[in-house]
């Protein structure tokens, strides 16, 4: 299913499926500030950075596969316990025009806690869309 839309992520468990079709950790992130509730979940993901990873602890699901993963997304799934396989292993995810690294994987290069990570990446979704409102054409 992943592959076969236009998503960038899917979750199913047995008939329910949510699927996102926003680039990074945004549909995730609104997931839960909706509160939906995700736990036993499979997830499907064309890119899990760091970021990513630690919403997906949140979130609950049991297991994942991406496209690509970077290695301390994978660490922290390992770490709590979801199963998880990708295509492709990177040290860290880029960002869009590959000049450096994706703005998610470096706002949560030093943290550890998951709670954390998500207060660091709503802060981070609100700079980057501020930016973004900035240099829009008007």
């Amino acid at each position: 299913m992943l592959n076969g839309g236009d998503y960038t992520c899917v979750l199913c468990r047995g008939d329910t499926v949510y699927t996102g079709t926003e680039r990074g950790v945004k549909p995730l992130v609104d997931w839960l500030n909706k509160k939906v509730d995700l736990r036993g979940f499979s997830a499907a993901d064309k890119v899990v950075g760091k970021a990513a990873a630690f919403l997906y602890v949140l979130l609950g699901v049991t297991d994942l596969y991406a496209g690509v993963m970077s290695e301390p997304a994978n660490d922290i799934l390992i770490q709590n316990g979801i199963d998880c396989v990708f295509d492709k292993s990177a040290k860290a995810i880029l960002n869009r025009s590959n000049t450096g690294f994706c703005p998610m994987e470096t706002a949560v290069r030093d943290i550890d806690d998951p709670n954390e990570a998500l207060i660091v990446i709503k802060n981070t979704l609100v700079q980057l869309q501020d930016n973004a409102d900035k240099y829009a054409i008007k």
